[in-house]
């Protein structure tokens, strides 16, 4: 096979500079300037990544906002440079549309909240597709939840996304009575010295967990105040293990929802 080059590849070549499509999943948008607001997103290539979109009231700006909500599903092109943290996005397009989520208040600020986790915890630069798989699959899921499926939803997600990242805790060491080391992930008889575990009902609780999938999550019935107690669990877990999650800005709103 014979491949051809312009000058112009040859000196983008030179320079660094190539050229790829992308598949991403949108985190959170904060405003930079009066025209450019920048985008945090996860994508399958290249892991979390950061990209300039236009702000202000234009056609395209309005277009790109709607694309990019919260758990958005995005296809779009891009330049690669060499110390380029800001990516362009050029002609940009829906890879699903889960019009219901935001069609729904609960909805959307679950998505929110989920969102805001993975900006979160997940790292820059490093792409994982079952990260990215698994995402794209929960954000299909909430659109077609029901009304107790999506209340149960963040608890769903944050213990499956553990199980993804590799911190989930050990369910082979559960074994009724005993307590879960929040640190090493583990279910022991007594509690350890650092004094990280949970009570003896909510170690019972968190092996529970171990059984929800988002095939069966609307059939859990926890009250508000468990499922408030269950998520700060997950929360706390998630900030030993990975990153803090303490100053999460909507985790209220959300708790007052559900």
């Amino acid at each position: 096979m014979v491949y051809f080059f312009t000058n112009f590849d040859v000196e983008n070549t030179l320079l660094g500079l190539f050229f790829m499509r992308i598949s991403l999943i949108a985190l959170k948008t904060t405003r930079h300037t009066d025209t450019q607001s920048i985008l945090t997103a996860f994508s399958r290539e290249r892991g979390r990544v950061s990209f300039a979109i236009p702000a202000g009231r234009g056609r395209e700006a309005a277009r790109t906002r709607a694309l990019t909500m919260p758990l958005g599903l995005v296809e779009c092109e891009t330049e690669i440079r060499p110390g380029r943290e800001i990516l362009p996005m050029r002609q940009a397009r829906p890879i699903a549309v889960n019009a219901g989520i935001h069609a729904n208040p609960l909805k959307q600020m679950v998505a929110m909240f989920v969102a805001e986790v993975l900006a979160l915890t997940l790292s820059v630069g490093v792409p994982d597709e079952r990260v990215f798989d698994f995402v794209t699959e929960a954000a299909t899921r909430l659109e077609n939840a029901d009304e107790r499926g999506t209340a149960n939803f963040p608890v769903c997600f944050l213990y499956r996304l553990g199980e993804i990242l590799g911190i989930e805790p050990d369910i082979s060491t559960y074994n009724k009575g005993k307590l879960l080391d929040m640190r090493d992930g583990r279910w022991r008889t007594s509690a350890p010295i650092h004094g990280e575990c949970l009570s003896s009902s909510a170690s019972e609780a968190a092996a529970l967990l171990a059984r929800m999938t988002f095939d069966n999550m609307e059939a859990f019935r926890f009250r508000r105040g468990e499922r408030a107690e269950i998520t700060d669990a997950i929360l706390h877990y998630y900030s030993i293990h990975i990153a803090p999650l303490g100053s999460l800005k909507t985790l209220d709103i959300l708790r007052s929802m559900l």
